[in-house]
């Protein structure tokens, strides 16, 4: 059985993961018959919000890895981030929501000159050292820019973010390439081995979210297979 690494950023969409994002994502892996595991950093958010005002609650904190058990239903179904290990997965996968921007990097604040949690930077470059894929969904993928891209010592890396914006400009300013995708598409930078798709950086419905990423999960696990059949062989 085919298994996948699934990061988590805290739950709810403006101070953690999108849980619709992350909802789809794991249907579509279990639909293909994926083993998931999900992880997420042991650290305190940057932030919490409540969902129901809007607001700031400055006196209340929340770690991110105790909110995404929320989401994998339980501590029996998720690690911290800084225990993954590349070799005990065929993929790993990054659902959006603010808390990719503000949990797992800095892009909320300091959008180019952002830097990337220590355990998800590690996480990102080792699945990368092996060659085996990465899927990211909606503001995720300036994730895979900060790392991957040329003004920051990579080697430049191709994503999207729906239509051009001032997310997709701060990504290319971090040595990414942004190719315009709708909601229902999602791009694969092969030599890379990413493939990324908007989700909510579209004005989406929910089942067009859902649709999308399963595009990208889809041609993630493909490349998984591939990648495996090929080591088989050689």
């Amino acid at each position: 059985m085919p298994r996948a690494a699934v990061v988590l950023s805290g739950c709810g969409v403006f101070d953690g993961t999108e849980i619709h994002e992350a909802v789809s994502l794991l249907i579509h892996l279990s639909r293909l018959g994926v083993e998931t595991v999900c992880f997420a950093p042991d650290r305190e958010q940057a932030q919490t919000i409540d969902h129901y005002t809007g607001e700031v609650e400055p006196r209340r904190q929340r770690n991110a890895l105790h909110e995404s058990a929320r989401i994998a239903r339980g501590k029996e179904n998720i690690r911290p981030l800084d225990t993954i290990e590349a070799e005990e997965f065929d993929a790993i996968f990054f659902p959006g929501g603010f808390g990719a921007a503000k949990n797992l990097c800095t892009f909320a604040v300091d959008g180019a000159t952002c830097t990337v949690e220590p355990s998800v930077e590690r996480a990102v470059k080792m699945f990368k050292g092996v060659g085996k894929p990465i899927g990211m969904c909606c503001i995720a993928p300036v994730i895979a820019a900060r790392i991957l891209g040329e003004a920051h010592g990579g080697f430049g890396c191709e994503i999207t973010l729906g239509a051009e914006s001032d997310a997709s400009r701060s990504a290319a300013e971090m040595g990414a390439t942004h190719i315009p995708k709708g909601v229902l598409e999602a791009h694969i930078d092969t030599e890379n081995k990413l493939v990324t798709t908007p989700a909510y950086m579209c004005d989406a419905k929910v089942h067009e979210v859902y649709e999308g990423i399963g595009k990208m999960v889809e041609a993630t696990m493909q490349m998984a297979k591939s990648g495996a059949a090929r080591s088989v062989g050689a």
